[in-house]
């Protein structure tokens, strides 16, 4: 049976007010995008029990960062940088089309891509340093459960301190940790037990600019500071599954011997910068006639009636 043309967007409070005010760019972008297609548009409270509900409600979902429930519920999320969004079938960001496409560096324009790196650069990050460190710490910016393998990443954050300390047994590895997680005392034990198993293993408080100006080497599970590194001209290895992947040393993907061989060749940050943000995600600060049509092409693409 034919669905409804309705388009229902569950959001979170702060959201939601935004969005019935008009006040939410990217949401009344894409508001348009279904509207111009002649679309009913609803804003609702997001919860557990509405998105349940959304399963047997006629019509399409939009859910912000959370995972679709079913095939005619996609989700909606920042593309770690305002404004760029992504809209996706999987809350997984290793699972979007961004992350599954082949970068190719020689397709893109270079001119653009370096009056676009540095725009950006500029702007989120204008204290920036861009001349290469060939001496400077192995930075590791750590996320939650220090202590745990996932599913999604190649050992627990513990262990990949201890395996990235032993590769630069002649450098200094500082750590730091998130400051929007708890680590409670297991966790804080572990880091010190590796602290003490190797004597160039130290927890800095210094901020995520600081770091980066002063490493020559990003290693994480996933986190978004290795793509911020990316505007620092910094090479990253990661050992989780992630969207950024393409130009960094890949644990999961090529083994940890391969992930760490040629970290130091690492180019192409300017391309890689302007395709991922620019080509493969949405701009909303473009003019607005422009990001309705990429949405619209997301939107098909996904296979909504728009």
């Amino acid at each position: 049976m034919d669905q409804p043309d309705d388009v229902t967007f569950y959001l979170d409070p702060g959201l939601l007010k935004s969005a019935r005010e008009g006040r939410h760019n990217f949401i009344g972008l894409v508001a348009r995008s279904v509207s111009d297609a002649g679309m009913r548009v609803f804003f609702t409270e997001n919860s557990d029990d509405a998105r349940m509900a959304a399963v047997d409600r006629p019509g399409y979902a939009l859910y912000h960062m959370d995972d679709p429930n079913h095939a005619r519920a996609l989700t909606m999320r920042r593309s770690y940088f305002y404004p760029f969004w992504q809209i996706e079938a999987s809350a997984k960001r290793w699972e979007w089309d961004v992350a599954l496409t082949p970068f190719k560096p020689q397709t893109i324009d270079d001119a653009a891509a370096q009056r676009f790196f540095g725009f950006w650069r500029k702007r989120l990050f204008p204290q920036a340093q861009l001349d290469p460190v060939t001496d400077g710490p192995v930075y590791i910016p750590l996320q939650g459960m220090i202590r745990k393998h996932r599913s999604f990443q190649s050992c627990s954050p513990i262990d990949m301190i201890a395996r990235t300390a032993a590769r630069f047994p002649d450098n200094n590895v500082i750590l730091t940790l998130h400051p929007n997680e708890v680590y409670d005392d297991r966790d804080r034990a572990a880091l010190s037990d590796v602290e003490r198993q190797h004597g160039n293993v130290s927890i800095s408080t210094q901020d995520m600019v600081a770091c980066l100006n002063a490493c020559q080497l990003v290693v994480t599970q996933n986190s978004s500071v290795a793509l911020a590194g990316y505007f620092f001209r910094k090479p990253a290895v990661l050992f989780a599954q992630i969207d950024f992947h393409h130009i960094a040393g890949n644990v999961p993907r090529d083994g940890i011997d391969a992930a760490f061989a040629n970290w130091r060749a690492t180019a192409g940050f300017e391309a890689y910068i302007w395709w991922f943000l620019q080509e493969m995600s949405i701009n909303a600060g473009r003019p607005a006639d422009e990001a309705v049509a990429k949405i619209t092409s997301v939107l098909r693409g996904h296979g909504w009636p728009v």
